[in-house]
């Protein structure tokens, strides 16, 4: 877990993971310390982009890194407005790619206008915010994912969403508490296309966060006609959860996708291509250009899966269309090392004919360790 790595490396007591429990005993915001060594997040972009936030605001020098994928991700949408802040942040391509050597300090509040609608930029500002005194305040051109401003909130900041802006009073006093993790929805969009497509299929997936800022995907397929319903709706540590119900509709039909929805649902567009895939008619997914900078292009990816299993996909410069077929044809295919591909192979391979070979799936591990147990607990007849 890079995260955990990353934070005992800053002097952070940490214990577990241990029957699904993290103890973390909190230093404040003053009480980091230097690492001695250079941090590794892996394969994680949102622990790189968020952690850089953090050590913005330390008056100590920090290298991070990750590994050969997340090397080549664009940071410079980060490290860009920290500079702004103050944050002195060196790297190759003139701090545009890691590694990345960082010289936090003091923080100036700034109002950053993002050019791209990204929780993982719009987060690591406001993780800044919290080294600064005054008002940090972000604008996105949509409404990214809002995780972060209510974790901030549950904690104890000041945070205000407002005329299209998310403002974040400085120094706030934190305090610990309880958390209790939802399911990741972005998991269980793979499952919930399965389900969505196999006859018969009535699937409950239980205790999955529904936070309407991430939940496009629900949206998605409830237009291309599958049956969905939220059961159990509650709030835990202020975000919020409910178990969903998936059942088999019949015939799903194609949508066309792009504007606002698509920050809600971009890690789940290779899920949902594999429902394209299979719907009646044509899905057209455009405005989803941040594809092409994830652990792979996975405009392209998608495109080369789907094509491997005989479907009709086209590629665009920020997106993609799919028109239809009754049924799909097993193959072998690659997951590129991404992990959400990886998966989108796994479920499509379920829908096909003959047997599928997915090479490379160890990277689903990234995301969702267990996702093939998963997958043998569905019975399809």
């Amino acid at each position: 877990m890079p995260s955990i790595a990353c934070f005992r490396k800053l002097g952070v007591e940490i214990t577990g993971p241990e029957d699904g429990v993290v103890t973390v005993s909190g230093r404040g915001l003053d009480g980091l310390r230097e690492p001695c060594d250079i941090l590794d997040a892996g394969n994680s972009g949102t622990t790189m982009r968020l952690i850089l936030g953090v050590l913005a605001g330390q008056p100590f020098f920090s290298v991070i890194t990750g590994d050969d994928s997340l090397r080549r991700r664009p940071m410079a949408r980060v490290t860009h407005p920290l500079g702004l802040m103050g944050a002195r942040i060196s790297g190759r391509q003139d701090g545009a790619l890691a590694p990345l050597a960082i010289q936090g300090g003091r923080l100036d509040p700034i109002h950053y206008y993002s050019p791209v609608a990204s929780a993982q930029v719009k987060s690591a500002v406001l993780l800044a915010g919290l080294f600064a005194a005054g008002e940090t305040a972000v604008t996105e051109p949509y409404l990214s994912r809002d995780h972060t401003e209510r974790m901030l909130r549950y904690f104890g900041a000041e945070v205000d969403v407002s005329g299209g802006a998310i403002r974040l009073k400085g120094r706030p006093r934190l305090s610990g508490r309880v958390l209790k993790v939802p399911g990741d929805i972005s998991s269980a969009a793979f499952l919930m296309v399965a389900a969505s497509a196999i006859p018969g299929s009535d699937l409950i997936l239980a205790g999955v966060g529904v936070n309407p800022t991430r939940a496009g995907i629900v949206d998605a397929l409830a237009e291309m006609g599958a049956h969905i319903e939220m059961l159990n709706t509650r709030q835990e540590g202020g975000e919020p959860v409910a178990d969903i119900r998936v059942r088999y509709n019949g015939r799903l039909c194609g949508v066309s996708l792009g504007g606002e929805i698509i920050p809600r649902l971009i890690d789940e567009i290779p899920a949902l291509a594999v429902a394209a895939a299979l719907a009646e008619g044509e899905t057209e997914i455009r405005d989803a250009a941040e594809l092409k900078v994830k652990e792979s292009d996975r405009i392209a990816a998608v495109v080369r899966l789907l094509t491997g299993f005989g479907a009709a996909v086209e590629e665009r410069p920020d997106g993609l269309m799919v028109r239809g077929k009754r049924t799909i044809n097993a193959c072998i295919c690659e997951s590129h090392g991404d992990h959400r591909i990886a998966m989108a192979a796994a479920v499509a391979g379920m829908l096909a004919g003959g047997e599928t070979v997915v090479r490379g799936a160890e990277c689903i591990a990234v995301s969702f360790p267990g996702f093939n147990d998963v997958l043998k607990k569905i019975k399809v007849e």
